[in-house]
């Protein structure tokens, strides 16, 4: 993407209603919002998070689905997303935002037990041992959604990798957390959750043309904090 489309698309996120755009020291010294997600959206809806959200096709099909409920695109490059942003606009899809921040300060941009579901979609697995603080479901992560999540709180995450799938599979193991559903192929399962299978991305479409499987985890963290 050119940098003229990026900087239009920038300046068009700032005119959406359902953006919001903060920088981090913003984040930092006390996020607005934080707390108070129900009167952005002006209900008292179940919220769920995207993170790592892209272009948005995810958090759009979510929030098509189940329109009783709020949902909240999270990714650091709002030129992706802005396309998410329009259409949400453009479909008249009043239970949609996004927000543009890093994710390891999801515990400052949502309360103690605002959130109930977190959706993690195809992330860079980070396979590289140094890159490991940046694997979105290493335990300091987790700990944070932990913290959001309220208390029957669950955490999804799909993904083509088998690495990260397996990472996360032996941390929970090890961890003792409660492992809801878990397979390494979830459209060779015999009985796979309808919300696992339901909607796919323009890249796992992909992905399943070229039968790579496609793994999925559905867990709730049990940390002592």
């Amino acid at each position: 993407m050119g940098s003229k489309n990026k900087l239009k698309r920038f300046r068009e996120n700032e005119t959406f209603k359902n953006v919001i755009q903060p920088t981090r020291q913003e984040v930092l010294d006390g996020f607005p919002v934080k707390g108070k997600w129900n009167s952005f959206f002006n209900n008292q809806n179940p919220i769920i998070l995207e993170l790592g959200c892209g272009k948005g096709e995810y958090t759009i099909a979510l929030a098509k689905n189940n329109p009783n409920i709020n949902f909240i695109g999270i990714d650091i490059k709002g030129a992706r997303f802005w396309r998410g942003a329009k259409s949400a606009i453009e479909d008249q899809l009043e239970n949609v935002a996004f927000l543009r921040t890093q994710i390891e300060l999801i515990d400052h941009c949502f309360d103690e037990n605002e959130v109930s579901e977190i959706w993690i979609t195809f992330p860079d697995p980070q396979i590289k041992y140094k890159r490991t603080k940046h694997r979105l479901v290493n335990a300091d992560f987790l700990k944070k959604y932990q913290y959001i999540l309220n208390e029957n709180g669950i955490i999804h995450l799909k993904t083509d990798s088998e690495f990260l799938h397996g990472y996360l599979l032996g941390m929970l193991h090890e961890g003792n957390h409660q492992v809801i559903y878990a397979h390494h192929d979830i459209y060779n399962s015999s009985s796979p959750p309808i919300e696992a299978i339901s909607i796919q991305t323009f890249y796992e479409n992909q992905y399943l043309e070229n039968n790579k499987p496609i793994t999925y985890i559905k867990f709730k963290t049990n940390y002592i904090v």
